[in-house]
């Protein structure tokens, strides 16, 4: 028996909403936001190819593990940490690929997320170095560059071009190397123009090699490589923390330990129901 989206009669976009829905995420919860995968490793070139296998990134690997350097480091992480637990519990990440500031970061140059992002961050905007500025570098610091950084995408990437552009004329600060930030910089494939990004990147994630590599992703987030065994051999294995509905908050007697656990949760994330 195949499936409507095995059939290809609902896009890529629509069954990962459906997925999302099923596993308990929603666009009105920032903890558990609606997930969505990168799915391009290229966005250094003049025109995209989506015809070529070397423009995308491997879906079949999380966040943690699309260079080989990067997936050897969070192996031996994992081999370092004795099962314990505590906050050193034997895991790959100690930070998740989906929070409340991961979402709100993505979406600071709009209202309601501005005053969401600023209250998350105590009141003010983060260093310029360290805000969503450009598609090219946070890809590169979430799949090469930055240890702590683990982070997919959200649905926006796919449909609302003005999540990229500061219409408000927010004062989003000055980086270290004297970059003023404004709207996000994109990459030259798409000449500038966000309507273009949303365009041809909704055209990657519905194209032909993301259809046939895509559940890979979704056993990755959504499926049997999410826990367990198989999780460890995926390097796709979170703080037993971020399992929130593996978590029995109940039978935890010290409130201390149960406000540290809920405050984790409602910081880091949480992975979504498995389904």
């Amino acid at each position: 028996v195949s499936f409507p989206w095995q059939r290809r009669e609902i896009s890529n976009f629509d069954y990962l909403i459906y997925l999302n829905t099923l596993a308990g995420r929603s666009y009105n919860d920032y903890m558990q936001y609606p997930v969505f995968p990168w799915v391009l490793a290229d966005y250094h070139s003049e025109t995209l190819n989506l015809t070529n296998p070397h423009t995308f990134r491997d879906l079949s690997k999380p966040m943690g593990a699309q260079t080989v350097e990067r997936k050897r480091k969070f192996i031996q992480r994992y081999n370092e940490v004795e099962k314990s637990e505590d906050l050193s519990a034997q895991c790959h990440y100690c930070t998740h690929y989906s929070s409340a500031i991961i979402v709100a970061s993505y979406l600071v140059r709009m209202e309601p997320f501005t005053q969401t992002f600023c209250s998350l961050q105590g009141g003010s905007f983060d260093v310029a170095d360290r805000m969503f500025h450009s598609v090219k570098s946070t890809w590169e610091s979430a799949s090469r560059d930055n240890m702590s950084d683990v982070r997919e995408l959200i649905p926006e990437f796919f449909y609302l071009p003005e999540f990229l552009t500061n219409a408000n004329h927010f004062e989003l600060g000055c980086m270290q190397d004297g970059t003023v930030l404004g709207d996000v910089q994109l990459p030259p494939w798409a000449d500038g123009d966000p309507h273009k990004f949303i365009l041809l990147h909704r055209q990657a994630l519905e194209c032909e090699y993301v259809s046939a590599h895509l559940h890979h992703w979704i056993d990755l987030i959504f499926g049997h490589k999410q826990h367990g065994s198989a999780a460890v051999d995926a390097v796709n294995t979170y703080h037993p923390y971020f399992y929130g509905d593996k978590m029995d908050l109940n039978n935890i007697k010290d409130p201390l330990i149960k406000n540290t656990i809920l405050g984790f949760i409602s910081n880091f994330g949480q992975i979504p129901k498995q389904v």
